[in-house]
């Protein structure tokens, strides 16, 4: 198996066999969490549908830097369904680059507020939680329908004047299958979803314009990938600050957390999307007939069915052998562990004090190790919430904290 780079549109996919200035505040559910899984029930169910048909491609193969535009089509974004807002929107193709360090092309979405604002405006790449692993679930799938989950938070940050960009992921909506939970193929995708953005002529966003980085949860983890990543990787990007939480910054210590409990379904499907970017893992000969009918169905649903399909599975009920236990699946799995290099620019970290899916201590220990390389890291617990606690309460004082980094406050952490 191996991720392909096709440049043109993947045409939808068909069933297979069995095989996530200021605004209202307005709260949306987050898709990981299976407490919440009536509400992201129906989410998952209503139909989604594609951006417009394709007006601007690069037939050439031009687009040959990590963030070049691919292609571009008129979009439409909703929140909810049949909601208004006073926005333009694209639906992309970009490059971008897989974990090993190959050229890829990634989905997503930009969206610019139509306020008349003259002269630059702020652009926050954003990072979505856990949305599944089929095609279909992709945020730029659910934008023009008005089911995308975590569609309301995006508006608020639009709703400041704030141009958005929203990532795919690699394998969402693109050809190939979706790295889930591999940090740096991730990372690369929201860094390259700003580039994309400041190329589209459309969007009018200079080049030297100040950007922002948000995500929580898988999100989180790509938000803070995105963070270690941009000294290296994209530089040119005027990072102003990334706010970041819920972050499963250590992926054997969100498994280990998560086996037999109500995450259950995230352990294999973070094995899949692991397996997608690195085929030689093999995962397939450490599942029984149960975990193969599970990953099966995975990768034909989203999360919230997939979550309660697999409600407090251990991974010995999965298995005939636990992969986690082996030399080579640990070594990947550290692969996306956080905290090895420090951000060049401030962070806002946030974690629920009782989060149930990612532990709090894993939260802690992003901090620590940001803080002790000398990153500026502005820290804050949520004693009282869970891991939906976390998006949406947190999501506000994420987002002031970016407008303040917009407006050129300086910050020292708490470190």
């Amino acid at each position: 198996m191996h991720i392909r780079t096709s440049r043109t549109p993947k045409k939808p996919s068909t069933p297979k066999k069995p095989r996530h200035g200021s605004g209202p505040r307005t709260a949306t559910g987050k898709g990981v969490l299976v407490a919440a899984a009536a509400a992201l029930l129906v989410a998952a169910v209503l139909p989604n549908t594609a951006g417009a048909a394709q007006d601007r491609t690069d037939p050439a193969g031009l687009a040959d830097r990590p963030g070049d535009i691919v292609s571009s089509a008129p979009t439409s974004f909703h929140p909810l369904p049949g909601q208004p807002t006073n926005t333009r929107a694209w639906h992309i193709e970009y490059r971008s680059t897989t974990a090993d360090g190959k050229p890829n092309t990634v989905s997503g979405t930009v969206i610019v507020p139509k306020d008349g604002r003259k002269g630059p405006r702020p652009l926050v790449t954003y990072a979505v939680g856990t949305v599944g692993l089929a095609d279909k679930c992709a945020p730029s799938k659910g934008f023009p329908s008005g089911t995308t989950i975590e569609a309301n938070l995006i508006n608020v940050a639009v709703q400041r004047g704030w141009a958005v960009a929203v990532t795919d992921y690699e394998g969402l909506g693109t050809p190939g299958e979706h790295t889930y939970t591999v940090g740096r193929a991730e990372g690369q995708s929201v860094l390259d979803a700003a580039r994309a953005a400041q190329r589209l002529p459309e969007a009018g966003l200079p080049a030297d314009g100040p950007v922002g980085i948000m995500g929580y949860s898988q999100g989180g983890q790509a938000s803070s990938w995105a963070a270690e990543l941009h000294d290296s990787y994209a530089p040119e990007l005027n990072v102003k600050g990334t706010a970041t939480g819920g972050v499963p910054g250590d992926l054997m210590k969100v498994a280990d957390f998560n086996d037999g409990n109500i995450g259950a379904g995230l352990i294999l499907m973070a094995a899949t999307g692991q397996n997608a970017a690195f085929p030689e893992l093999r995962l397939d000969k450490y599942l029984n007939d149960k975990g193969r009918f599970y990953v099966d169905f995975m990768k034909n649903n989203c999360v919230a069915i997939d979550t309660v399909a697999a409600l407090f599975q251990r991974i010995s009920d999965v298995t005939v052998k636990n992969p986690l236990d082996e030399p080579d699946w640990q070594q990947r799995l550290r692969e996306s562990n956080l905290g090895s290099h420090r951000p060049d620019h401030p962070v806002y970290l946030y974690h629920g004090g009782i989060d149930e899916l990612i532990p709090y201590r894993v939260g802690q220990q992003l901090r620590s190790d940001w803080c002790a390389k000398g990153a500026t890291v502005q820290w804050r617990s949520h004693p009282l919430l869970g891991h939906i606690g976390g998006v949406t309460v947190g999501a506000f004082p994420a987002m002031d904290w970016l407008a303040d980094r917009f407006a050129g406050e300086r910050t020292r952490g708490n470190c």
